[in-house]
């Protein structure tokens, strides 16, 4: 497995535990010049951070590669990355946040999977036990994975199997209208945030809705949007009252409170794979297919 910072800076300290919990795990590490190393807001300057991702990319030694974090910075490298040997060997890329940008570029690009998980910073004394960090190992090991959350009074009932994608809500508006622009159609959409405001979280589905991004789903599955902020004048809508406005006109099902995104509990999603949704009065279960 391969360790890099594609994007904004982590410490080294922060890395250095995860590595030790995932040698425990069986795993070889190999650990990115980008480790603890900074430009500014970033992990390196550009250059830096392409080089060692790429590099990662092309060792046929890495059969993973789990990024150190996210904020921000796959935008400016994305283009300038060479999939030809990723394709060709393809291998497990881990991560959330500014890590969308990458899951949907594979996505569009290269039509292979990828996994929605927690990356370093998760990875502490105190969680390194937790079920959800435990999801990570069982992804990269080749276990089926099915979750089940409890019923919610904005959920919608019904019953999906498609390939599922997403991620970030405000990358994947970012993203519209670029190589990497995420294909909902057909498809269950994950969607997750943090620290927005309401009005920008409304925005941001207005505008994935008038692009044809929500007309034609599957299902939608909404994960944590984390420590949301108002104005001083109020939205006067709960974010799952405005998600849920978005989306009013159609019959596919929705699922809320999905444990993934930028909070404490976050379980790994293999995006770009088929899945399972069962959505009822008892609560929802997301099932990865065989």
């Amino acid at each position: 497995m391969g360790i890099t910072c594609p994007s904004g800076y982590v410490s080294a300290d922060r890395v250095a535990y995860a590595i030790t919990v995932l040698e425990k795990w069986g795993f070889k590490v190999k650990r990115g010049k980008t480790i603890g190393s900074e430009h500014f807001y970033f992990s390196g300057t550009d250059e830096q951070r392409l080089t060692d991702l790429q590099e990662m990319i092309d060792d046929p030694t890495i059969d993973a590669i789990l990024m150190g974090r996210g904020g921000y910075g796959m935008s400016r490298i994305i283009d300038s990355l060479d999939f030809r040997s990723f394709i060709k060997k393809p291998k497990w890329i881990c991560g959330f946040s500014d890590i969308t940008v990458l899951h949907n570029h594979l996505q569009s690009v290269c039509n292979l999977p990828s996994l929605h998980s927690p990356m370093c910073g998760a990875i502490k004394p105190e969680t390194e036990n937790e079920e959800y960090l435990k999801t990570l190992f069982s992804a990269l090991t080749g276990a089926r994975l099915s979750y089940q959350t409890p019923p919610s009074p904005f959920n919608r009932s019904g019953e999906a199997e498609a390939i599922l994608t997403g991620g970030n809500l405000s990358l994947l508006v970012h993203l519209t209208g670029s190589v990497s622009e995420v294909d909902t159609t057909g498809k269950i959409l994950f969607i997750e945030d943090l620290g927005e405001h309401l009005y920008h979280i409304d925005r941001m589905l207005l505008h994935l809705k008038r692009a044809g991004k929500l007309d034609n789903l599957s299902a939608l599955v909404v994960g944590g949007f984390t420590d949301m902020q108002d104005t001083e004048r109020p939205f006067g809508q709960t974010i799952e009252e405005i998600i849920s406005d978005k989306v009013k006109e159609y019959n596919y099902p929705v699922c809320f409170n999905f444990p993934a995104g930028h909070q404490e509990i976050n379980y790994t999603l293999t995006l770009g794979a088929t899945h399972t949704l069962a959505v009822n009065e008892k609560g929802a279960i997301l099932t990865l297919s065989r």
